[in-house]
């Protein structure tokens, strides 16, 4: 009889060692939805305009802003109707939810300063 006990407590705790190894390997899987889920980059932004002294080609931007965006070297700003195509200039004195255009060239074009507007990068 001793011998019988024994060979269950063996059996036994076996079977806890098979458990306790299925749950370690459930936790190294992830689920489903980890594995399908994509990250997507922002391609455009609502930002604010800012009318400084600036060259009327250049337009300057934030370079954590520029990054999110992907802008390399030329960015597009949409306002009211409108789209602008500048050279971009990284300055990282400029706030980010800011892009600081030329004062002349946006009161020419009715655009005043603080105007909320839309940049993204220049494709094209």
């Amino acid at each position: 009889m001793p011998e019988e006990e024994k060979k269950e407590e063996v059996k036994e705790q076996e079977q806890q060692k098979k458990k306790v190894d299925i749950k370690a390997l459930v936790k190294l899987v992830p689920p489903a939805s980890a594995l399908k889920q994509r990250t997507s980059k922002a391609r455009e932004k609502r930002i604010r305009l800012r009318l400084k002294d600036v060259k009327p080609t250049q337009a300057k931007i934030n370079p954590n802003l520029a990054e999110q965006l992907g802008i390399t070297d030329k960015l597009e700003i949409a306002v009211s109707g409108k789209k602008f195509v500048f050279e971009a200039v990284k300055d990282s004195s400029v706030p980010e939810n800011e892009v600081h255009v030329n004062e002349e060239l946006m009161r020419e074009n009715g655009i005043s300063d603080n105007t909320i507007a839309t940049v993204r990068a220049h494709r094209g």
